[in-house]
């Protein structure tokens, strides 16, 4: 069953990994002189990354503004299906205001 956006912004609350999460860097693109475009995660790495699971990531991005999202919207007969990719800084913001 899919958790609501409270019951997943409560399993996020109480991740340890989620609280202990810091800015990830990419200091191998940084040392060297290459124009390196943001990174951007999938739901699964953020729920490994934070200790959450993977719908309770869907489910707090799912309408957060600068995530991507690529595919279709359901019809009658056919499902939605989208999947998500969540840039870094859009991760940070979220991490930043759901930890304060």
């Amino acid at each position: 069953m899919k958790p609501t956006f409270e019951e997943a912004i409560a399993e996020l609350a109480r991740s340890p990994r989620f609280q202990a999460w810091g800015k990830l860097t990419i200091t191998d693109l940084e040392e060297s002189n290459v124009d390196v475009m943001e990174k951007h995660f999938t739901p699964q790495e953020l729920a490994k990354a934070w200790g959450a699971s993977v719908q309770t990531i869907r489910q707090i991005f799912e309408r957060e503004e600068g995530v991507l999202k690529i595919g279709r919207s359901g019809t009658r007969t056919r499902r939605r299906y989208f999947t998500l990719r969540i840039p870094e800084s859009v991760a940070e913001r979220v991490h930043t205001r759901l930890s304060a």
